[in-house]
């Protein structure tokens, strides 16, 4: 695929809206979090223990994939204002690749979170 200029400042907005939704997402975590504390609470059978494990588990590793994002998002944004003190005013082809990258995981996660979200509240409707 031929390498086509994209302009800092898109990449560097689109990054922020990613970083703003992974914001969004993990407070949405922690308010599922606080439910699934409230579900367990009234419900002591083995079905609503597994399934609470299984959420919290669930709960723990979406939040460690949204902390590891923005992690590397910011890397990139770091080597992005290293490329914009060139005055260049587009990324090079390596930045775009990793950029690319990233919006396929961006999109991945925030699939997982909603898909995560639904379920539970499905979960959490039938015991509440």
């Amino acid at each position: 695929m031929p390498y086509s200029k994209v302009s800092i400042k898109h990449v560097n907005n689109e990054h922020s809206d990613w970083l703003r939704a992974l914001d969004f997402y993990k407070s949405e975590l922690q308010v599922l979090k606080s439910r699934l504390t409230e579900v367990a609470g009234k419900n002591t059978s083995n079905e609503v223990n597994l399934f609470a494990g299984h959420y919290e588990n669930q709960i723990k590793l979406q939040t460690t994939n949204i902390d590891t994002l923005r992690h590397n998002i910011n890397e990139v944004l770091s080597a992005i204002a290293e490329q914009a003190q060139d005055n260049v005013g587009y990324i090079d082809e390596k930045l775009l690749a990793a950029h690319n990258r990233l919006r396929e995981k961006y999109i991945v996660e925030e699939t997982v979170v909603n898909a995560l979200r639904h379920e539970f509240n499905v979960f959490a409707a039938k015991w509440m």
